[in-house]
């Protein structure tokens, strides 16, 4: 690549259903971004099937990557690294875009870099990449990664460096907006970034919380002390009270419950979060952000409140914008070039991670920086 230009790296993403493929620079602009949505093969049958994706990326993803290319106006050969989705997700959409990468990066002699989709490399760093003020989400920060697989709370010190302070005991909050949301009878929205729990959302805006009292997960004396977080007993509260309600005559009922789910949804996501900050103090971390990621953080209300919250211990929130809080390639684009600055670099030789443990990812920052 020419020497006026910054470095760029290319990212392919296949780790579900919509197949991705992004470039950026190291100078946090986005050169390009190509995807094909895979909505309309999976929402007839109210999720993900696996083999569907299989079959769309293996038929999209040639095409993914050279829109990417022609959209950022280069060559292959003007990269200076190849990023892919090593893990975790499905064993077989992984696959694709592995095989796809290995061999781009090896016939071009490009460096190969494997990135985490999920927590520090994904959805966290792509908040390091779209903000605009200095000093907003510098290490360390506290990150709230809220999405359909995963609910985490990391305290997050460097590339692959972290502390993880809670998780889900059950269902993601995702997960619980989504089953929620087929309880409540709610259709799916149409296009990228839409689904069960987006439209859930929406419903939410004009209904009255204050007409039906769900119970806050985890407030009880011997949990409340715990930085994780549950879902299930609050998806279950409202599958209790739904049978009855459905037998109204008039459908208010919907709009108001589904305020109610989102109202109790973030009365315990800043329980544990309050919780973070003063774990963060009581252990001197110069916290400088808190980073809210992941498919949920779209959600205005959750980031209105989580705003507010951020305020009282004198942050900012930091949330990518609404169409970058889901799965897309620039996030793994920005992590690959995140990682390709610190020299964490792959073999050609490596394999896909269905399941990633934050451990595994720890263990390579120790071994990278001894």
């Amino acid at each position: 690549m020419s020497s006026s230009l910054s470095s760029s790296s290319l990212e392919q993403q296949t780790s579900c259903d919509d197949t991705g493929a992004a470039i950026v620079s190291s100078n946090r602009v986005v050169l390009s971004e190509a995807i094909h949505l895979q909505q309309h093969l999976h929402e007839p049958h109210g999720g993900i099937v696996p083999t569907l994706a299989l079959e769309s990326h293996a038929a999209q993803l040639p095409g993914v990557v050279r829109a990417a290319l022609q959209q950022a106006n280069l060559a292959a050969t003007d990269l200076d690294a190849i990023a892919v989705t090593r893990g975790p997700g499905i064993h077989a959409c992984l696959s694709v875009g592995m095989n796809a990468a290995k061999t781009l990066a090896a016939a071009l002699n490009k460096p190969l870099i494997g990135v985490n989709h999920m927590v520090v490399e994904g959805h966290a760093l792509m908040a390091r990449m779209t903000t605009t003020k200095e000093g907003e989400a510098a290490f360390p920060f506290l990150c709230l990664l809220v999405s359909g697989g995963h609910t985490l709370l990391l305290v997050v010190h460097d590339v692959n460096h972290y502390t993880q302070l809670g998780t889900t005991l059950d269902d993601a909050v995702g997960e619980a907006y989504d089953k929620v949301a087929r309880l409540l009878g709610i259709a799916w929205l149409p296009g990228r970034g839409g689904g069960a729990g987006a439209a859930l959302e929406q419903l939410a805006r004009t209904g009255d919380a204050s007409r039906f009292s769900l119970p806050i997960p985890m407030r009880h004396a011997s949990r409340a002390a715990s930085m994780d977080f549950s879902f299930a007993g609050l998806k279950t509260a409202v599958a209790r009270m739904v049978p009855a309600l459905a037998e109204q005559e008039d459908d208010r009922w919907r709009a108001d419950m589904a305020a109610a789910f989102e109202h109790t949804v973030i009365a315990h996501l800043t329980d544990k979060l309050r919780r973070a900050f003063r774990w963060t103090q009581q252990h001197s971390i110069p916290i400088t952000s808190l980073v809210v990621s992941g498919g949920v953080a779209s959600n205005e209300a959750i980031r209105a409140e989580l705003g507010r919250l951020a305020g009282e211990h004198h942050v900012p929130l930091v949330c990518p914008p609404a169409k970058l809080c889901t799965d897309n390639g620039i996030m793994i684009a920005w992590a690959g070039m995140e990682r390709l600055q610190r020299g964490f670099i792959d073999d050609y030789s490596i394999d896909i991670r269905t399941r990633w443990p934050l451990e595994a990812l720890y263990q390579e920052w120790e071994k990278h920086i001894a």
